[in-house]
């Protein structure tokens, strides 16, 4: 039987960064979901043969027995090396910073071969991708988002808000600030035209797993982010996927994000800020998550085939279990 090769670029171990330093905290969690990708792929039936591209320095810390392993040298051009791989095998599966036009430009690519592409769209990426782009989609569907400005031209007012890069990953990029000083000290090293500006808001930091499809929303699960806040930068320290067994006030969220971005497909995380009085969307990923390595462990559900289902139909996302599971993030 033939079997089905699926193309696997985690960007940041997959040698997109093949011609730089490493960045430890994403290399890190680059491991920990492409490790995670393999593990629930080698679940599935044996007809699945995954590809996967490995940069030089890190091909000893991936465990892939049954994987075809393409390895990128600093010599390679990586993205040149992705198209060439991409004619080779049946699906892909790119996971990528948006930043930069990053995943646009990896869906892009999949798309003009007519391949399968495992994620959302290109078009679904340019605005996911883009908070800006993403706040005024809210906006237009009336989901709860905090008050956000282009960087330029925003003249500060008082209270704490946040300066975050227009397309950055994460904390990527995102300064603290709540004085006038503080504001005109961070605004006058960056660019200004690629950055937002809002309104900083107190609360718990929630991530939701999902899956889409055709404005359908399939919530997995809902994890809980700690964070450390160093020199006015916020730094991920932990994850708790799956911290509560209600997700009966997530759920309607979900299918409202779905309704507003009907292009967004298979896996794709949702940062939240819950005060005690709303819940508010901050950015929107189309992409995996970190979140995802704790998914099996914590539900018993493969993502990875629920993502292949959706090719057919709509996931069956049947818990065998239900906990919560710590992923550290330092490390």
């Amino acid at each position: 039987m033939k079997k089905t090769k699926i193309l696997i670029f985690e960007y940041i171990i997959g040698g997109g960064l093949n011609k730089s330093a490493l960045p430890n905290a994403l290399a890190r969690e680059g491991l920990l979901m492409l490790q995670t990708i393999i593990d629930d792929l080698s679940k599935l039936e044996h007809s699945i043969e995954p590809m996967i591209m490995l940069d030089w320095r890190v091909v000893e810390k991936v465990s892939c027995h049954s994987c075809s392993i393409f390895i990128i040298k600093s010599e390679h051009d990586s993205h040149q090396e992705f198209v060439r791989l991409i004619s080779t095998c049946d699906a892909v599966w790119p996971i990528a910073p948006e930043s930069d036009g990053i995943l646009q430009s990896l869906c892009e690519a999949v798309e003009q071969t007519g391949k399968v592409l495992l994620t959302s769209p290109a078009h679904a990426v340019a605005i996911a991708g883009n908070k800006w782009l993403t706040y005024q989609c809210l906006l237009q569907h009336s989901i709860a988002t905090p008050h956000t400005c282009l960087l330029k031209g925003f003249s500060y007012d008082a209270g704490e808000w946040i300066i975050k890069s227009v397309d950055g990953v994460g904390c990527e990029d995102s300064y603290l600030i709540d004085s006038q000083d503080e504001f005109a000290k961070v605004t006058s090293g960056i660019n200004q035209d690629n950055y937002l500006i809002q309104v900083h808001l107190q609360g718990e930091k929630i991530s939701l797993s999902c899956l889409f499809k055709d404005g359908h929303g399939w919530l997995v699960c809902a994890n809980k982010q700690q964070f450390v806040v160093i020199d006015k930068r916020y730094h991920l320290t932990e994850i708790t996927v799956n911290f509560t067994s209600d997700l009966s006030k997530y759920q309607a969220l979900v299918q409202e994000v779905a309704v507003a971005m009907p292009t967004l497909w298979g896996y794709v995380g949702i940062d939240l800020i819950e005060t005690a009085d709303q819940i508010f969307v901050l950015e929107i990923n189309p992409r995996l998550t970190t979140s995802y390595a704790g998914i099996d462990q914590a539900l018993g559900i493969n993502c990875v085939h629920a993502v292949m289902e959706l090719m057919s139909g709509e996931p069956q996302l049947q818990p065998i279990h239900n906990q919560p599971v710590h992923l550290n993030i330092n490390g």
